[in-house]
């Protein structure tokens, strides 16, 4: 008997059929001796609605305001889920986050989880029920609701998993796996079996839509095995997502291709090339808690230097603003900035021990005619900004030139 913590995204649960279907799969599972907690999303569209439906009254919505609002749509999915099982015969028991006390800090709409409260939900296990809890929320010190941001479901599952100990925690989403690349630009994109952490947290981070980056630190950090199914399926291996590099990852020296239509590039121009600038930049930013990606200072002229960084194009107008003072105190020269742009990176284990993995990409994208705008590395992967009109034509010839439509 096993301790199986399993994850419905909003697709998984998006009307009362697929409900049913996700409380026929949990009941196999437990019928087959398993204890079973199981996490949900809103049903597709219901958290889009209800944002917009909050910006109907308020252009701004109030943070407070809007966690409570947008945290209803997972309440309704574990009522109903819980219902569903309840009606074939499965003990079930419903949370909210708050009920289970899933503590966060309070940052509104994209809070941190801080510890949870597992008592309720060990008890109900030992009862012989089915535990069904709201993704994407928690609460604060002070009793508010707080949410954690988009795919923070997959947080919450993945840390409940950490928080019980787990044997497996499973995502189930409308995918069978992990791909090389999204297979709705490349299609001959391969499912792949196995894939390091480090890979996994570095596609997460790049754009990858499979899973959100937070629930890969948390399922690294606590050694949480992880592995991605179809909702859609009842049969598949899907991905695991391993600790450990198996004997035949030197094999693969790029796992995937990544990108991310959702930055936003800004350059100060012009201002003073002394130590410290960076900071001078970059601290009011991080203090209004925007995240910055990629940095890239250039090599300074007559004293004076342009300051190029990327951030996420939802915080791209908010950071313009927060520049303001800043270009003033520095007396830098102005501002260039554009949001039309897209980050592409290989990922893979392999290149630590394969060289011209940085001059085949910048080959391949030379020929096709694709200016570099940025580059960024780490000891695993290569990213570069380029124009967004060029994202798919890059994917489509990096998944080529690396042989990821070649069979395993």
């Amino acid at each position: 008997m096993a301790l199986i913590v399993q994850k419905y995204g909003g697709t998984s649960v998006g009307s009362p059929e697929r409900i049913k279907n996700v409380a026929k799969r949990v009941a196999r599972w437990k019928s087959q001796g398993h204890d079973v907690v199981v996490v949900v999303s809103a049903m597709s569209g219901e958290t889009n609605r209800l944002i917009a439906l909050a910006k109907d009254i308020q252009s701004q919505p109030d943070a407070r305001e809007l966690d409570v609002m947008v945290s209803t749509g997972e309440q309704v999915t574990i009522a109903l889920l819980s219902m569903a099982l309840l009606e074939i015969g499965v003990p079930a028991r419903s949370y909210t986050g708050g009920q289970v006390r899933i503590l966060t800090d309070n940052a509104h709409t994209k809070a941190r989880i801080l510890s949870i409260d597992e008592h309720n939900m060990r008890a109900d296990l030992k009862a012989g029920r089915v535990v069904v809890v709201a993704g994407f929320q928690g609460i604060d010190e002070a009793g508010n609701i707080t949410t954690l941001g988009r795919g923070g479901s997959d947080t919450t599952g993945v840390a409940l998993a950490a928080a019980l100990n787990a044997d497996e925690c499973q995502i189930y989403t409308d995918v069978d796996g992990v791909y090389t690349t999204d297979p709705r630009i490349v299609p001959e994109a391969r499912r792949l079996k196995t894939i390091t952490f480090e890979e996994m947290l570095e596609m997460a981070s790049l754009g990858s839509k499979v899973l959100q980056i937070r629930s890969v630190e948390f399922a690294g950090k606590y050694k949480v095995r992880l592995r991605v199914l179809s909702s859609f399926e009842d049969e598949g291996e899907g991905t695991l997502i391993t600790f450990e590099e198996d004997k035949d990852m030197e094999k693969a020296v790029i796992s995937g291709i990544a990108f991310n239509r959702d930055e936003a590039k800004i350059t100060v121009l012009g201002v003073p090339d002394r130590p410290g600038i960076a900071y001078q930049i970059l601290g009011p930013v991080g203090e209004a808690n925007i995240d910055v990606d990629m940095i890239v200072q250039n090599v300074g002229h007559d004293g004076l230097t342009d300051f190029s960084f990327t951030v996420h194009r939802n915080d791209y107008q908010k950071t313009l603003k927060v520049l303001q003072p800043v270009l003033e105190h520095t007396k830098a020269r102005g501002v260039q900035s554009g949001d039309k742009i897209a980050k592409v990176s290989v990922v893979g284990v392999g290149m630590r021990s394969h060289a011209g993995i940085a001059s085949t990409m910048f080959r391949t994208l030379a020929e096709e005619g694709i200016n570099i705008e940025m580059i960024s590395t780490s000891e695993i992967k290569i990213s570069v900004v380029i124009d967004e009109k060029y994202t798919e034509l890059a994917v489509r010839v990096l998944h080529k030139a690396f042989g990821l439509d070649q069979p395993a």
